[in-house]
């Protein structure tokens, strides 16, 4: 009797515990928050049954994530800044390094839901975009390589790598200057010694070249201005590719399924999978979402481009290395030392800027065509930023 017992409350327990998972399963296919407690930075609804946005939490956690991506603070540096903005746990406690990493790492905060490994699309509201999150991880991957301590620092050692062999750059002081050589780990390597003045010479003609004067960057800006009013009528198309795009996705969300449920794919894979399909999902959701709010999400990067070229002047005489080492990592990628030469790939946007010899007169080539086709018989409302791509090509 007593093993009967025994065997019907094994049996009550185990069949309570597969009811309270497969009600898991159902609020996270509703795109709801499964556990009871909301993560940190959100507040339970008991109407919805789903969570909230903590006005005063939420805040504090975007600011911890923004200032985590751009690369200058540490973990360590978040947790003291949370700690001096009052971000404490339920207890009254500071929340330690781990946790504020676990924090970072987590992506409810941008609309998704982890759960046993899995991660679903949530119906919450985000906290931040995907694309500061993405940020966020390479920052931290970045982090999280062990970097030698060295016992002088320089400013522009880690920036270049040597043409000729594909070693780093790194830097000595000898009588009381600073050279950049080639550290020449895979052998020989016939790339000179470089003083710093040299090189930094170098470097403020690049500044000089991308840098706009305050009244051409103001032309720009109004420019922009008119531009937002245009693309507005031409963002429908893109729309409409990104919606069928997630009907592509939803579609193979469901195969996907039916291969695990026939036991055709490993949990493992299919959580890999499940998980890759499902982030570019939201990916694709929040561009939906951006289109549809302002159907110009370019323009900000390029106001904030040209802000940024406008203010490159104050580099051109600068003591502060760093700065200038920071400028160029931002326009561009690929530094190398070639002969004594200085060579990098810009980045998008500013590469006709560093490219063009006559930059004004590209704009006036723009606004030729502009005219162009609007007095030809088969006009069409291009944008501005359609037609500088034609005439760059």
């Amino acid at each position: 009797m007593l093993n009967i017992a025994f065997g019907q409350s094994k049996y009550y327990v185990d069949n309570l515990s597969e009811n309270i998972k497969r009600g898991y399963r159902q609020k996270i296919r509703n795109g709801l928050w499964p556990a009871g407690s909301s993560p940190i930075g959100y507040l339970n609804n008991k109407n919805t049954r789903g969570i909230d946005v903590d006005p005063e939490r939420g805040s504090i956690i975007r600011k911890a994530l923004e200032t985590y991506a751009t690369g200058d603070y540490t973990l360590k540096n978040i947790r003291n800044l949370l700690r001096d903005l009052g971000f404490r746990s339920r207890k009254g406690n500071v929340y330690s390094v781990s946790c504020v990493q676990r924090i970072l790492q987590n992506p409810i905060y941008y609309g998704a839901i982890r759960f046993n490994g899995e991660i679903s699309q949530g119906v919450h509201e985000p906290i931040i975009s995907k694309q500061l999150f993405d940020k966020v991880q390479d920052v931290m991957s970045n982090r999280g390589k062990k970097h030698r301590k060295r016992k002088h620092e320089y400013s522009f050692v880690g920036l270049m790598k040597c043409a000729g062999c594909g070693c780093a750059i790194t830097a000595e002081r000898q009588k009381g200057h600073v050279y950049y050589r080639c550290t020449k780990k895979r052998g020989a390597c016939d790339e000179k010694y470089m003083r710093e003045e040299n090189l930094v010479g170098q470097f403020r003609e690049v500044i000089q070249k991308v840098a706009l004067p305050d009244d051409g960057a103001k032309i720009i800006l109004e420019e922009l201005s008119k531009e937002k009013f245009r693309i507005n009528n031409h963002h429908q198309a893109v729309v409409q590719n990104l919606q069928e795009e997630k009907k592509k996705i939803a579609l193979k969300l469901d195969q996907l399924l039916d291969l695990h449920l026939e036991r055709a794919i490993d949990s493992e894979e299919y959580k890999t999978k499940k998980n890759q399909l499902t982030n570019r999902n939201i990916g694709i959701g929040q561009r939906i979402k951006d289109f549809e709010q302002q159907g110009n999400n370019w323009l900000e990067p390029m106001r904030a481009m040209i802000n940024s070229s406008c203010q490159a002047k104050n580099l051109i005489h600068t003591k502060k290395y760093n700065d200038i080492h920071t400028f160029l990592k931002n326009i561009g990628s690929n530094f190398i030392l070639k002969g004594k030469k200085f060579h990098f790939k810009a980045k998008i946007g500013w590469r006709i800027l560093h490219n063009s010899v006559a930059f004004w007169d590209y704009l006036t080539i723009v606004d030729d065509v502009r005219t162009r086709i609007q007095n030809s018989s088969e006009y069409i409302n291009i944008p501005r930023a359609t037609l500088s791509i034609a005439c760059k090509t």
